[in-house]
């Protein structure tokens, strides 16, 4: 038999915006139940040292820090599912979504937080190197780079906000780019070309994440150049891949309006999505942070806007039972 479980509030994603919309709805007395989906724990559970989340005077580690998240919202009521929703239907309250395991999820407020996942070059060297120089996140690792050479690969507007941030750490800072020309807005263009600490290197594609020490990290970047097909190669400790993100938000095409990225798109300054009772937190509808103290802060907000929309329901229904 297909098992159906109900609830007053559903969350997709159980990184730190899914985590945080457990605690506090949980705190609500919503009893909410988290479908943790294909990564449990979200983005945070590939990432090793952690020294930018408030709280933590030393370094902590991602995976560590979302079990902590898991057991917080375990221990005030939010109940755990090891599924993946295969299909929604929000056409009408209470919403339906389907579980791969055929489970059938019942609820009458919907939080998706859901993620976004960065892309990668696809290297099998980079795959590697992942934690041990190669990175997908300045703002996230920057900071472990100070006074060293470091390298960014892409030439949109991630990339060069990338690149200037680094600055902040490093004297010495190469943009790599598979192009003649940037895709990146005048303003930051002109704004990378001003700093004398960083260096652009035209029509060049990373081939290969070298690594090489005791212990292994990242010691250079084998490049080839995309006009003439010449191999090089530049000495880096550093090398952030910054070709853009994917939302996951296939699920909700058709169901919820989505920007020109697929990002769900919000109301400002809430988290209320298209359709009222369906709210969205964390990388999924926030592509300028992307940080998991603001996915967290999101994570809040949509609980809360979700217990809002229910008091409101709730009392309408009775104001109407009343007449």
């Amino acid at each position: 038999m297909t098992a159906t479980h109900s609830t007053r509030m559903l969350i997709l994603g159980s990184g730190p915006a899914g985590l945080s919309a457990a605690i506090y709805g949980a705190r609500a007395g919503l009893a909410p139940i988290v479908v943790q989906g294909v990564q449990p724990g979200g983005q945070l559970t590939t990432t090793t040292d952690v020294e930018n989340y408030p709280g933590f005077r030393e370094v902590i580690q991602g995976p560590w820090l979302m079990e902590e998240m898991q057991a917080q919202a375990e221990h005030v009521g939010a109940q755990m599912m090891y599924d993946m929703i295969v299909d929604v239907d929000l056409t009408q309250r209470p919403f339906r979504l389907t579980g791969d395991s055929g489970t059938i999820y019942v609820c009458d407020t919907l939080v998706i937080a859901t993620g976004a996942q960065a892309k990668w070059l696809g290297l099998d060297s980079e795959e590697a190197m992942k934690g041990k120089g190669a990175s997908a996140c300045a703002t996230c690792d920057g900071f472990f780079y100070r006074g060293k050479k470091v390298a960014v690969i892409g030439g949109g507007n991630t990339a060069v906000e990338e690149a200037l941030y680094l600055t902040n750490h490093s004297h010495d800072v190469t943009l790599i780019h598979r192009r003649d020309t940037l895709r990146a807005e005048k303003i930051l263009q002109e704004r990378l070309f001003a700093n004398p600490k960083i260096t652009v290197l035209w029509n060049k594609e990373v081939v290969e994440f070298v690594g090489g020490g005791d212990p292994e990290g990242l010691v250079a970047l084998k490049l080839k150049d995309s006009v003439t097909g010449d191999l090089s190669q530049i000495d880096v400790e550093g090398g952030f891949v910054a070709i853009g993100h994917h939302p996951a938000t296939e699920l909700f095409r058709g169901h919820l309006e989505l920007d020109e990225d697929s990002y769900i798109t919000v109301e400002t300054g809430t988290t209320r999505t298209s359709v009222p009772g369906v709210f969205a937190c964390g990388d999924v509808m926030d592509k300028v942070y992307r940080q998991a103290i603001t996915a967290a802060g999101t994570g809040c907000m949509a609980a809360l806007d979700a217990e809002r929309f229910l008091a409101e329901a709730d009392f309408e229904a009775v104001a109407q039972a009343a007449e």
